[in-house]
Protein backbone atom coordinates (compact mmCIF):
# COMPACT_ATOMS: atom_id res chain seq x y z
CA UNK A 1 0.00 0.00 0.00
CA UNK A 2 1.44 3.68 -0.98
CA UNK A 3 2.03 5.64 1.65
CA UNK A 4 0.41 9.36 1.13
CA UNK A 5 3.05 12.32 1.01
CA UNK A 6 1.68 16.04 1.62
CA UNK A 7 4.08 18.66 0.11
CA UNK A 8 3.39 21.89 1.33
CA UNK A 9 5.36 24.52 -0.80
CA UNK A 10 4.50 27.65 -3.19
CA UNK A 11 6.89 26.33 -5.85
CA UNK A 12 5.05 24.58 -7.90
CA UNK A 13 8.36 23.13 -9.78
CA UNK A 14 8.98 21.79 -6.51
CA UNK A 15 5.53 19.90 -6.42
CA UNK A 16 6.00 18.87 -9.50
CA UNK A 17 9.55 17.42 -9.27
CA UNK A 18 8.59 15.06 -6.50
CA UNK A 19 5.96 14.14 -7.01
CA UNK A 20 6.63 12.71 -10.47
CA UNK A 21 10.41 11.43 -9.15
CA UNK A 22 8.48 9.47 -6.14
CA UNK A 23 5.19 8.64 -7.50
CA UNK A 24 6.80 7.31 -10.91
CA UNK A 25 10.67 6.63 -10.70
CA UNK A 26 10.07 5.07 -7.18
CA UNK A 27 6.27 4.18 -7.29
CA UNK A 28 5.83 4.02 -3.19
CA UNK A 29 4.40 6.83 -2.27
CA UNK A 30 0.71 8.67 -3.06
CA UNK A 31 2.29 12.62 -3.14
CA UNK A 32 -0.16 15.45 -2.87
CA UNK A 33 0.61 19.10 -3.04
CA UNK A 34 -0.59 22.30 -1.72
CA UNK A 35 0.88 25.73 -2.44
CA UNK A 36 0.44 27.40 0.87
CA UNK A 37 -0.62 26.92 4.30
CA UNK A 38 -4.12 27.44 4.16
CA UNK A 39 -4.46 25.10 0.69
CA UNK A 40 -2.57 22.35 3.36
CA UNK A 41 -5.47 23.15 5.77
CA UNK A 42 -8.48 22.95 3.21
CA UNK A 43 -7.06 19.81 2.02
CA UNK A 44 -7.11 17.93 5.63
CA UNK A 45 -10.33 19.40 6.54
CA UNK A 46 -11.39 17.62 3.09
CA UNK A 47 -10.10 14.43 4.74
CA UNK A 48 -6.68 14.25 2.80
CA UNK A 49 -4.81 12.69 5.61
CA UNK A 50 -0.94 12.24 4.55
CA UNK A 51 1.53 9.72 6.19
CA UNK A 52 3.92 12.50 5.96
CA UNK A 53 3.88 16.20 5.37
CA UNK A 54 7.00 18.05 3.44
CA UNK A 55 6.75 21.29 4.58
CA UNK A 56 8.88 24.69 3.30
CA UNK A 57 9.44 27.32 6.05
CA UNK A 58 9.57 30.17 3.55
CA UNK A 59 6.01 30.68 2.29
CA UNK A 60 4.90 33.85 0.92
CA UNK A 61 1.30 34.02 2.98
CA UNK A 62 2.45 32.13 5.83
CA UNK A 63 5.50 30.70 7.55
CA UNK A 64 6.33 27.13 7.41
CA UNK A 65 6.80 27.73 11.29
CA UNK A 66 3.10 29.01 11.84
CA UNK A 67 1.35 25.96 9.61
CA UNK A 68 3.74 23.47 11.77
CA UNK A 69 2.27 25.17 15.00
CA UNK A 70 -1.25 24.93 13.57
CA UNK A 71 -0.80 21.63 12.44
CA UNK A 72 -0.04 20.68 15.94
CA UNK A 73 -2.93 22.44 17.72
CA UNK A 74 -5.63 19.85 16.31
CA UNK A 75 -5.52 16.72 17.95
CA UNK A 76 -6.48 15.20 14.59
CA UNK A 77 -3.48 16.28 12.86
CA UNK A 78 -1.10 16.57 15.90
CA UNK A 79 0.60 12.91 14.99
CA UNK A 80 1.56 13.37 11.32
CA UNK A 81 5.05 13.54 10.80
CA UNK A 82 6.81 16.66 9.15
CA UNK A 83 9.69 16.78 7.93
CA UNK A 84 11.16 20.47 7.25
CA UNK A 85 11.80 20.50 3.67
CA UNK A 86 13.43 23.92 2.75
CA UNK A 87 16.16 26.19 1.70
CA UNK A 88 16.27 28.23 4.92
CA UNK A 89 19.46 27.23 5.93
CA UNK A 90 20.42 29.05 8.55
CA UNK A 91 21.42 27.78 12.15
CA UNK A 92 18.72 28.81 13.98
CA UNK A 93 16.23 27.62 11.76
CA UNK A 94 18.04 24.17 11.52
CA UNK A 95 18.54 23.72 15.14
CA UNK A 96 14.63 24.40 15.89
CA UNK A 97 13.90 22.86 13.12
CA UNK A 98 15.71 19.53 14.53
CA UNK A 99 14.02 19.73 17.35
CA UNK A 100 10.54 19.91 16.57
CA UNK A 101 9.77 18.43 13.29
CA UNK A 102 10.97 14.72 12.56
CA UNK A 103 14.05 15.62 10.22
CA UNK A 104 15.23 19.06 8.30
CA UNK A 105 16.45 18.46 5.18
CA UNK A 106 18.08 21.60 2.93
CA UNK A 107 17.50 22.45 -0.91
CA UNK A 108 18.69 21.37 -3.02
CA UNK A 109 18.42 17.83 -2.78
CA UNK A 110 18.57 14.34 -4.11
CA UNK A 111 15.85 12.43 -4.39
CA UNK A 112 16.99 8.94 -2.96
CA UNK A 113 18.37 10.58 -0.08
CA UNK A 114 14.76 12.24 0.03
CA UNK A 115 13.00 8.94 -0.21
CA UNK A 116 15.41 7.60 2.62
CA UNK A 117 14.45 9.85 4.94
CA UNK A 118 10.81 9.38 4.41
CA UNK A 119 11.23 6.06 4.67
CA UNK A 120 13.27 6.49 7.83
CA UNK A 121 10.42 8.56 9.45
CA UNK A 122 8.34 5.95 8.26
CA UNK A 123 10.03 3.32 9.65
CA UNK A 124 9.58 1.46 6.14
Amino acid sequence: MKKKVLIVDDNHDIIYSIKTELEDLIDVYEVVGANSGNECFELLEKGVMPDLILLEIMLTEMSGWDVFAKLKERPEWREIPIVFLTAKTDEYSKGFGMITAQDYIEKPFEIMDLKERIDKVLNK
